[in-house]
């Protein structure tokens, strides 16, 4: 996938030169509901704070932007230029039609779906809501903090690997006190063309990045066999706003990985999505390769992740997503010493369940190239006998549009017909298991090393037994190989 600060350039590039100018930049039953019911009751339990706007603006700066602009200090905006610059590409075809994706969320037709594309209309949040505000879907869910208001001084330098030596790192360091945290030497850039020594102890790291090698606590698909795990990383971003609006009117929910970074820059989104009913975990602080970083590197990025959203939320979470599935043994256990357990996207034997919509942005494939590879995943998916966790990303106006106009769609049209859920939902999980502060689930985990893919395909995340056995060399040769393939790409 791109690096944050490359994301970060190409996401100034798809939003308008207005909107980058001020850019901050008993066995408990899941107790998820009918979202629609969870909008209204939230918004009757936040009145007469919460109030509620108008749908998506057409003018271009977002509510939710401007609102986060007025409470970002730093100077840390994107370049305007580079905004310039991506809007200066074809026109853009007519945007809002009945025929064209979904019809009303302004999504272009699919071949304007590209690197550069024009940027359409940044959306706005529906409804806003005020300190004290609580989510009436997690029991016992503490209320929203006073208003969140960044200051730099207050916070590392946004997209960038946070210094070990601060105070709080020094605090959170302490978590790891007790826990044995294996002794691996961190991988040279994350990759197994970078460091081909780590990639030949890939089983023995239990590296994904290099064979998709997993732990049995990781989370690695949903147990119900055509259940689609939805989850969507690196934001929160202004273009979440149409998403958020579209998952709500098709009546989803969805996990966000949420990069700390971003969580500071559009709080009001970030809280939008909580409140609605959406899962909200860990995504670090500027979106690095967690494997190439030293112990105390790791924790801060988790760390400051985790920190943002306790700060915005008044809620910490329980779980983590690691920056391109870079994962391995000692990452899992720091994780754990943090609080935190690993949801990765699956893997089966025809592929990961990546939906490669980041590449659209980055220019390695068009839109009608990406729903070619999205519908091969579709058909691969009613191979499997469980569920599955699919990756998409919510921080580009590319992937949004993507989502909303026609992967979803797609998915919720399928036949056999997928049940697509948030991921803590598609577990069983209640929702209050979810978060530090209202969590009733003691359990322990551990990290011995499992293959995700044997394991997806057998139905547990944990269990290979039945699985066809394959070798380490081989598993290594295969990720050497394709990301050898993918770095023709770039």
């Amino acid at each position: 996938m791109i690096a944050l600060p490359a994301l970060s350039a190409l996401l100034a590039a798809t939003l308008s030169l207005e909107a980058v100018a001020v850019n901050p930049h008993g066995a408990l039953n899941h107790v998820h509901r009918d979202l629609a019911h969870k909008r209204q009751a939230n918004e009757a339990a936040a009145a007469p704070g919460a109030s509620t706007t108008s749908s998506p603006s057409a003018t271009g700066t977002t509510a939710a932007a401007a609102s986060s602009a007025a409470s970002v200090t730093s100077a840390a905006a994107p370049v305007a230029s580079s905004a310039a610059a991506g809007a200066s590409s074809a026109a853009a075809a007519p945007a809002g039609s009945a025929d064209i994706g979904t019809g009303v969320y302004d999504i272009p037709p699919l071949a304007s779906i590209t690197m550069g594309m024009p940027s359409g209309p940044v959306p706005s949040l529906t409804t806003t809501y005020t300190p004290g505000a609580t989510p009436t879907y997690i029991k016992g869910a503490p209320a929203l903090p006073s208003k969140f208001v960044f200051s730099q001084a207050d916070w590392p330098v946004l997209d960038k690997l946070p210094p070990t030596d601060s105070t709080q790192v020094k605090e959170w360091l302490k978590e790891l006190d007790g826990h044995d945290i294996p002794d691996i030497t961190p991988t040279q850039d994350g990759s197994c063309v970078g460091d081909p020594a780590a990639a030949a102890q890939a089983q023995e790291r239990a590296w994904w990045t290099c064979g998709a090698w997993t732990a049995k606590d990781d989370i690695v698909a949903c147990p119900d066999k055509l259940t689609w795990g939805v989850s969507y990383d690196d934001g929160p971003s202004p273009y979440s706003a149409k998403l958020l609006r579209y998952l709500e009117d098709k009546n989803l929910s969805a996990t966000f990985f949420v990069v700390g970074s971003r969580v500071v820059s559009y709080p009001d989104i970030l809280i939008d999505e909580y409140m609605s009913g959406h899962e909200i975990a860990v995504h670090t602080w500027s979106h690095p390769h967690l494997t190439s970083l030293t112990n105390e590197e790791i924790v801060a990025e988790l760390g400051w992740s985790r920190h943002a959203i306790q700060q915005v939320l008044g809620i910490t979470p329980r779980y983590m997503r690691a920056p391109y599935g870079d994962l391995d043994n000692r990452v899992r256990a720091i994780s754990h010493a943090m609080g935190m357990t690993p949801i990765i996207w699956t893997n089966s034997p025809a592929g990961p369940f990546d939906t490669n919509d980041w590449h659209v942005p980055g220019g390695q494939v068009t839109g009608e190239e990406q729903l070619k590879i999205f519908e091969a995943l579709l058909g691969n998916a009613t191979t499997l006998d469980t569920g599955f966790i699919v990756l998409e990303h919510d921080l580009y106006e590319q992937t949004v549009d993507l989502a909303v106009g026609y992967l979803v769609d797609a998915a919720l049209k399928h036949q056999p017909p997928f049940t697509l859920k948030a991921i803590g939902e598609c577990m069983g999980y209640p929702a209050t298991d979810l978060y530090v502060e209202t969590n009733t689930n003691s359990s322990s985990s551990s990290s011995d090393g499992q293959h995700s893919s044997s394991a997806a395909a057998g139905g547990s995340g944990s269990d290979t037994s039945g699985a066809s056995p394959r070798t380490a060399s081989v598993l290594v040769g295969a990720a050497v190989a394709a990301a050898v393939a993918f770095a023709g790409l770039l």
